[in-house]
């Protein structure tokens, strides 16, 4: 038996090349991340004097590292909301509701001492009247406009995993990521240092990672270019190996932080990378002009959204109908600044 045999034997995900990429992705983030502060600790010895005297600052810059690694590991660990685990959540609501209803329908004088009720297959494909109960195919179909074509409701990758495929329909703004195998709700995109993809679930967990991981390359940065100022008659290898990792970070550093700045474009105009990519591509924002967010609901409510109305993941947005889009595509004016049209 090799070794590499006996070591997915011991750790069964191993075996997996996605998760073994996934993993060695993760674990080299995790020694970038210490060789960088690492190398700030051991070369410039007046942080430590400064730590003796202002513990504080390190304690900060410290708790930073910690928190941005932390929201790496929660952010690759969460699920972006995927449209199969909204149908069974959906699924199962349905079935306490039933069971519930059947239970309250029983009478209360039965002198079999039993009440048997058959509920046949289609009813729970469709609506009871007075009840609660709503199959996925019209909560889905509720969200398209009249006149919108079936065949563009239906996912065709994933159809088969799927328990009703004839009858199963996938959401506005949801997509098949081919990578995850899975049609996402909110679909931004699939991030290869996370591991995972970005939707509706896990887009605030993302763009709050990007901050904190933008926030520290810049303490970081800092302290380099400090540590070279104070030290600049320094052994010649050492200040080599400072200005080589200060380049590296620079350009990590401009990375997130235009990766920070689109994200909250995305945010503040609810959108998603995805839509904003390939918005000539998907049939329900082919014909809509590009400065229209459809789904925008103003600058402040997008961000409330965003931020703190996310305690239901699977609450679907519907497409706007065409009095929506033409009251969107309507330029502003200063008396819809005043009145917070554009909020």
């Amino acid at each position: 038996m090799s070794i590499f045999n006996f070591c997915y034997r011991i750790v069964p995900c191993l075996a997996d090349p996605a998760r073994r990429s996934s993993l060695g992705l993760k674990a080299a983030l995790v020694v970038l991340h210490i060789v960088y502060a690492g190398t700030l600790f051991l070369l410039y010895s007046d942080l430590i004097e400064k730590t003796k005297e202002e513990p504080w600052y390190t304690a900060i810059y410290l708790l930073l590292f910690v928190a941005a690694l932390i929201q790496y590991f929660v952010t690759s660990c969460s699920s972006p909301g995927y449209v199969l685990d909204a149908m069974r959540d959906l699924n199962e609501k349905n079935s306490l509701y039933r069971r519930s209803s059947m239970l309250s329908k029983q009478p209360a004088s039965s002198k079999s001492g039993s009440f048997v009720i058959t509920v046949e297959g289609s009813q729970s494909e469709r609506n009871i009247p007075g009840s609660n109960v709503t199959s996925w195919t019209k909560l889905v179909l509720d969200m398209y406009p009249p006149g919108t074509s079936i065949r563009t409701l239906t996912c065709s990758y994933c159809n088969v995993e799927q328990e009703n495929c004839q009858r199963s329909c996938e959401p506005p703004r949801a997509k098949h990521c081919h990578d995850c195998d899975k049609c996402v709700l909110q679909f931004d995109h699939h991030c290869v240092w996370l591991g995972t993809c970005i939707g509706r679930g896990n887009h605030c967990r993302f763009w709050w990672y990007i901050f904190e991981e933008t926030a520290l390359c810049l303490w970081t940065g800092i302290l380099y270019i400090t540590c070279l100022k104070a030290n600049i008659s320094r052994v010649w290898w050492k200040d080599a190996i400072m200005i080589l990792l200060l380049v590296t970070l620079s350009i990590a550093l401009i990375f997130l932080l235009l990766l920070l700045i689109f994200h909250s474009y995305l945010i503040l105009t609810c959108q998603t990378t995805y839509e904003l990519v390939r918005r000539r591509r998907i049939p329900y924002l082919r014909g809509i002009p590009e400065r229209v967010y459809p789904f925008s609901k103003g600058v402040c409510r997008n961000l409330y959204d965003f931020c703190f109305a996310r305690s239901s993941l699977y609450s679907l947005e519907r497409l706007p109908t065409a009095m929506e889009l033409e009251e969107k595509s309507r330029p502003y004016t200063c008396l819809d600044f005043l009145t917070g049209r554009c909020c």
